[in-house]
């Protein structure tokens, strides 16, 4: 694994375990942001490893494309995008179970890093 690889997954695993850490600690709204960081470094992570190139966007989706992720994947890859707003904006609060919605982020963000994880 090349070290610039490396260290983005590294990253993407510590952002991933601050996301569990929080949502036991019921920081909801960062929880959920960190399940979106870790995806995306999880992502770039792949990228730098299997097309030598990193990408500076932030959009999941177009990530998850580039890189081949299983098509049973991409749904929730979808709404995670949008955790950055869940996490950003405190109108949305109102209208979000944001227990939930956290819990079906880590669900979403574990299943993406294993699938990296296993593929790189």
């Amino acid at each position: 694994m090349r070290k610039e690889t490396e260290a983005w997954w590294k990253q993407a695993q510590e952002d991933f375990d601050d996301a569990q850490f929080n949502f036991e600690g019921e920081r909801y709204k960062t929880a959920s942001f960190l399940c979106q960081q870790a995806v995306e470094k999880a992502f770039k992570a792949f990228l730098i490893e299997k097309k030598e190139r990193l990408r500076k966007i932030h959009d999941l989706v177009e990530l998850s494309r580039e890189i081949g992720i299983p098509a049973h994947l991409l749904a929730g890859i979808k709404e995670l995008t949008l955790a950055y707003i869940y996490s950003r904006y405190p109108d949305v609060k109102k209208e979000l179970n944001l227990k939930e919605k956290a819990g079906y982020f880590l669900d979403v963000s574990r299943e993406a890093l294993q699938w990296v994880g296993e593929n790189l």
